[in-house]
């Protein structure tokens, strides 16, 4: 019996260890209180005082029930409510500090990343640009393309055999969204496009979430 107890455990962990590690750069979509590194970060979901929707539990946030229910570890959770991948925000104000670019190095070592951005950059009114694959220098991430394009690139490089996808937003301007499937397309990375997302003040409720959820587990199944 004891000789069995101990197999089960030895597969146990053997399973446990074998499972990929998910880490996400996101923004408020992809925020909640105490989950989040660094904890500094702006947050939109809150455990208690704050929602600005129906979720108030982290297990109904779509990335949890991504790693629960796909089986993965959860790494870390880089999201920043109001956060865009370029550099320009709200009302024309700087936001470099913020911006994926700033943080997309310090994401730890993940098996899979999954990003989910340009929603603010959609909301704030950043211009897109030109179309930008190589030579770019910081005044080029005041405008969309070169941006994220620089950001896909640059993860790629920084995290050699790691799988990384890219969420799409419903409701976003035209612009944005097809040149996030442009870039994703030209880098390779597929690029999911979310449908039918229920949301509440602009940002997912528990339905959404659990919609988001799914559509990423599909793809990640596939």
């Amino acid at each position: 019996m004891r000789k069995f107890l101990f197999t089960l455990g030895l597969v146990a962990s053997i399973l446990t260890s074998s499972a990929q590690t998910v880490a996400i750069l996101g923004d408020s979509y992809s925020t909640f209180e105490g989950f989040v590194t660094p904890s500094t970060n702006e947050m939109w979901y809150y455990a208690k005082n704050g929602n600005k929707t129906d979720v108030s539990d982290v297990t109904q946030t779509w990335w949890w029930q991504v790693v629960k229910e796909g089986g993965y570890h959860l790494g870390i959770n880089n999201s920043y409510s109001g956060s865009t991948i370029g550099y320009l925000g709200y009302d024309g104000n700087d936001y470099s500090a913020r911006s994926f670019i700033t943080r997309m190095d310090q994401l730890g070592d993940p098996d899979i990343i999954l990003i989910f951005g340009a929603t603010n950059d959609s909301w704030a009114g950043e211009p897109v640009g030109e179309y930008k694959y190589d030579g770019w220098n910081a005044g080029d991430f005041y405008t969309f393309r070169p941006a994220m394009a620089y950001m896909l690139n640059h993860i790629l490089l920084r995290y050699p055999n790691v799988k990384v996808y890219f969420l799409l937003n419903t409701e976003l301007r035209d612009d944005i969204t097809s040149s996030c499937k442009e870039i994703c397309a030209h880098y390779n990375v597929p690029c999911i496009v979310l449908k039918d997302i229920d949301k509440i003040n602009g940002h997912p409720s528990v339905k959404g979430m659990k919609a988001i959820a799914q559509q990423v587990l599909a793809t990640l199944r596939n």
